[in-house]
């Protein structure tokens, strides 16, 4: 069982003692995820790697962005403010977000590594960026900013 693992099923637990249903079922469904991404790709033991983890945890956070969208859409402003508390239940499990000018570095270093002059060549400076960041900020954010190097 990795950090990863152990820290999750702690804040279960945690959870489980302080009542804290938003926290539980929010944590429950991450644990939920991560095992069964685990089990679909094959991983020995059944334990995802942690950057398979940050991309789940990443997920989780969007489907729940696209929820609160919809519900505010629809003006179901209850179901929005439960969902955006479970957006900040998943965020700490993220490592920190890296600023706007070590982003705008980390892409100038991969255009300069790849030799990019278009945007044809986004998919590689694109792959270079994200193993880089490793999960420090959202692939959108990434795009623009390589689209802003590339253009």
């Amino acid at each position: 069982m990795n950090d990863f693992s152990s820290q999750l099923m702690s804040d279960i637990k945690g959870a489980m003692k302080a009542k804290n249903t938003v926290v539980l079922t929010t944590l429950r469904a991450l644990k939920t995820a991560i095992t069964n991404a685990a089990i679909e790709s094959g991983h020995k033991d059944n334990v995802a790697s942690e950057a398979d983890t940050l991309a789940l945890v990443r997920k989780q956070i969007k489907q729940r962005q696209d929820s609160i969208e919809q519900f505010e859409k629809a003006d179901r402003q209850e179901l929005a403010d439960n969902e955006k508390a479970e957006v900040a239940v998943l965020e700490k499990y993220l490592p920190a977000a890296l600023g706007a000018d070590e982003i705008s570095a980390i892409v100038s270093a991969a255009v300069a590594e790849t030799g990019a002059t278009s945007r044809a060549d986004m998919g590689k400076v694109m792959k270079i960026v994200q193993e880089k960041v490793a999960g420090q900020a959202d692939g959108k954010t990434l795009s623009q900013e390589v689209m802003k190097h590339l253009s």
